[in-house]
């Protein structure tokens, strides 16, 4: 008939909605994937090469993290997914027990690699390795992740910046389209490993709904909202986030890509975002900026010196629970190792971040947890961002 495969394998993704709030789109879902179950909303650490940079797989373990992200860029090219492939798949190479989301690789190519082209074939590039010409096609894409082995792996798309307008902006729409539909049928394990479809159609509102029209009479497990976050206007954000929610599939899990301030994921989960992946938390512990609910913390200025308080007295993280500021501090001087511990202070900081607020959906008291999280975040209300006040006032959360 159609020539679609009339044996649909079973999808080995379960989304059962635990609670929702009833004045805003937030929800708290048990996501069942092949390696555990995700409690949502959730917040997923960024693990480049199979390896966080400055945490080992077993902190992650202890930090309660369910799911994390490898980068198909990376990891395909050095070590290279054939000898990935030979370890079991990425889970056994790492030895992590836990989900992966692995991404198509394509976001890399775009900010990393001076491009030659993309083309209705893929996107070619030069390797930064040997600078041999490399075309990274929708096929290779889930061929890499496939070798891979990871829970959820997205679709590759054609990636504009956020700030492009124009006609490359519908362009890029209708070809995330097509190669959505050339991963599907290039996916050899659709038993094992969950595709998601990416919502595309930068800041314009007619494009986003086209593609959400088009993307959800597939019937992948997930679906992304991609395009965003990358220097656009917060307005324009928030704004196609609560459209691209109001018009996805309620009984399956919606993922926003690259967020990761904290004021981001708590309007975006009132949003109805479930999922979250960023390289903040990780990035900016090299800097020394700790991650508190008050903001952030510079723990290499000199006020810390003689500061004998962990970070966060209010955390139970290994790094609060063992060592102060003043330590810290004196050992960001000369050494990696206070690097390390802050990231672990900040990737603890965002899961238990995400644990409250669904602990707060669960418990039917979101609203009123968002109002603490600004007062706390914010010392006077003309400091709240206005997009978070009038995204927040589109859900019936006013902020007194």
């Amino acid at each position: 008939e159609s020539g679609l495969p009339s044996l649909k394998a079973a999808s080995p993704l379960t989304l059962r909605i635990v609670a929702e709030c009833p004045v805003t789109k937030a929800r708290a879902c048990d996501l069942m994937l092949p390696h555990c179950t995700v409690s949502t909303p959730v917040f997923m650490p960024v693990g480049t090469q199979g390896t966080l940079k400055g945490i080992t797989v077993d902190q992650l373990e202890g930090l309660g993290c369910q799911i994390c992200l490898g980068n198909t860029y990376h990891l395909g090219m050095r070590p290279g997914s054939d000898l990935i492939e030979r370890a079991n798949g990425l889970h056994g190479f790492m030895n992590w027990k836990r989900n992966l989301l692995t991404d198509s690789g394509g976001f890399q190519m775009v900010s990393l690699v001076e491009l030659s082209e993309v083309t209705e074939e893929g996107v070619k590039f030069k390797s930064p390795y040997d600078g041999k010409e490399i075309l990274l096609s929708p096929e290779k894409s889930i061929s890499i992740q496939n070798s891979l082995g990871s829970d959820i792996m997205m679709q590759l798309d054609d990636v504009v910046s956020s700030t492009v307008t124009g006609p490359r902006v519908e362009e890029a729409m209708h070809r995330s389209i097509r190669w959505l539909d050339r991963c599907i049928a290039a996916n050899k394990n659709p038993d094992k490993q969950n595709l998601f479809a990416i919502i595309q159609g930068g800041l314009n509102a007619d494009l986003r709904k086209a593609c959400l029209d088009e993307m959800t009479k597939r019937d992948v497990p997930g679906f992304a909202i991609g395009g965003l976050s990358g220097g656009e206007e917060k307005d324009d954000f928030w704004r196609m986030v609560t459209l691209s929610t109001d018009h996805l599939p309620r009984e399956k899990p919606r993922y926003l890509m690259g967020v990761g301030y904290a004021v981001d994921l708590v309007v975006c989960v009132a949003l109805g975002c479930d999922m979250f992946d960023c390289v903040f938390p990780t990035r900016t512990a090299r800097f020394g900026s700790a991650l508190v609910p008050w903001g952030s913390l510079q723990v290499k200025h000199k006020q810390y010196a003689k500061d004998f308080q962990p970070i966060d007295p209010d955390c139970q993280c290994p790094t609060c629970k063992r060592h102060s500021r003043a330590y810290l501090h004196a050992l960001f001087k000369s050494d990696t190792a206070a690097m390390h511990h802050i990231t672990i202070h900040n990737i603890a900081y965002q899961l238990n971040l995400m644990r409250s607020v669904r602990q707060s959906i669960v418990e039917g008291r979101f609203p009123e947890f968002i109002r603490t999280f600004m007062k706390r975040m914010f010392p006077s209300r003309d400091q709240y961002p206005s997009w978070a006040v009038d995204a927040l006032a589109s859900i019936n959360i006013t902020l007194e």
